[in-house]
């Protein structure tokens, strides 16, 4: 019984290493067919989180993106994180905690009441 031990071991700790190893080269390799396939016009997100288009991806280790209208930045490739899905040729959605029933307008002014404070007596 305690030869058997040593294998069983073995297999229990190859096992998840193995299967660790694929995942981080399928990893790697979607990683790699995303940088290739990046085309001008691409939306794409930066590992530091800036959105930019692409706007020249003809070098193979520098890619020029543009970041706001006229303004193009180089990065490397490893920069890119992931392609963005645009939605009906808008840019990025912003998420705000705005109520939108009521929307408020540049002559609305916020009135509140300002009560004084209440003083107590500790003293009895």
């Amino acid at each position: 019984m305690e030869s058997l031990l040593f294998p069983l071991m073995l297999v229990l700790l190859a096992v998840p290493l193995f299967l660790s190893a694929r995942k981080q080269k399928r990893a790697v390799a979607e990683q790699q067919a995303l940088l290739t396939s990046l085309e001008p016009g691409d939306r794409i997100m930066t590992t530091s989180g800036l959105f930019a288009t692409v706007a020249d991806a003809s070098d193979d280790t520098t890619i020029d993106l543009e970041t706001a209208p006229g303004v193009v930045t180089t990065w490397l490739r490893q920069a890119v994180r992931e392609k963005v899905a645009v939605e009906d040729g808008t840019t990025d959605a912003v998420v705000d905690d705005v109520d939108d029933e009521t929307p408020a307008t540049e002559h609305d002014v916020v009135v509140q009441d300002v009560k004084e404070p209440v003083q107590h007596d500790t003293k009895k």
